[in-house]
C-alpha cells in the first residue's frame, strides 16, 4: 500500500528527462557555432563558446544525478527503470561526445583544410539532425506513457526510425570523409588529429541512436 501511495504524488522522472534532452538540444546549436568559428579561424571566440558548452554540460549532469537520486524505490513506473537509465546514459553521452569534440579541437588551433572544410560542416550538420529530434522524442514518449493510445506509440517509433537514418547517413559521410583525408592529407600527425576528429564527429549521432533504440524498447508491448 505504501508504494501505492507514493505513485500518487511522485513526480514522473520524464518531466527531469524532457529537462536534460532540452538542455542536449541547447548544446548542439552552440557545437554548430563553435565549430563554424574554429573553421574560420576565431580561435578565441571558440574558446568561449567551448566553455558555454562545459557549463551546459555540467548543469546537464545535475539533472541527471536528481533523476538517478530522487527515483524513490517501490514507486512504479510506465517503463523498465533499467531501460530508463540506459536511455539517460547514452543521451548524457551525446553532450559528453560534443565536449570531447570541442576540447579536441581546442588541442590545436589550426584551420581544417579548404579541401575537408565543406565534407565537415556536412557531417556536422547530419549529426545534428538526431540529436536535435531527442526532445521531440522524449515528449512523444511522455504523451504515449499518458495515454497508451496506438496513434502517440507510432509518432514515436517514426521518429526512431528518422533517428536510425540520420545516423546512417552520417555513417556513410564518415566513411568517405575518412577516405578523403587518407588521400589528400599526408603529414601523418594532421592524418591522426583529422581522423579522431571525424570519429568523435560521429560518435554524436552514434549516441543519438543508441538513445532512440532504447526509447524504442521501452514503448515495446
Amino acid at each position: 500500500m505504501r508504494w501505492l501511495l507514493s505513485s500518487l504524488f511522485f513526480k514522473s522522472p520524464f518531466d527531469n528527462l524532457q529537462k536534460h534532452a532540452d538542455k542536449v538540444k541547447e548544446c548542439t546549436m552552440l557545437f554548430k557555432k563553435a565549430a563554424d568559428l574554429y573553421m574560420n579561424g576565431d580561435f578565441e571566440e571558440f574558446e568561449r563558446i567551448t566553455d558555454q558548452v562545459a557549463r551546459l554540460e555540467s548543469e546537464a549532469d545535475a539533472i541527471k544525478r536528481n533523476i538517478r537520486n530522487h527515483l524513490p524505490r517501490g514507486v512504479l513506473m510506465h517503463v523498465d527503470k533499467f531501460q530508463f537509465f540506459l536511455y539517460i546514459r547514452e543521451q548524457d553521452k551525446v553532450m559528453d561526445e560534443i565536449e570531447e569534440t570541442l576540447f579536441w579541437l581546442s588541442f590545436k588551433h589550426e584551420r581544417i583544410p579548404d579541401v575537408l572544410k565543406e565534407d565537415f560542416k556536412h557531417l556536422i550538420d547530419l549529426v545534428i539532425k538526431p540529436v536535435d529530434k531527442l526532445p521531440v522524442l522524449v515528449s512523444q514518449a511522455r504523451r504515449y506513457f499518458r495515454t497508451h493510445s496506438n496513434k502517440d506509440r507510432d509518432e514515436v517509433k517514426s521518429t526512431v526510425r528518422d533517428i536510425r537514418q540520420w545516423e546512417r547517413e552520417a555513417d556513410f559521410v564518415e566513411r568517405e570523409l575518412k577516405s578523403k583525408i587518407f588521400h589528400h592529407i599526408k603529414e601523418a600527425l594532421s592524418v591522426f588529429y583529422l581522423i579522431r576528429l571525424t570519429e568523435l564527429v560521429g560518435d554524436i549521432a552514434d549516441h543519438a541512436e543508441n538513445a532512440s533504440d532504447m526509447m524504442r524498447a521501452m514503448i515495446a508491448k
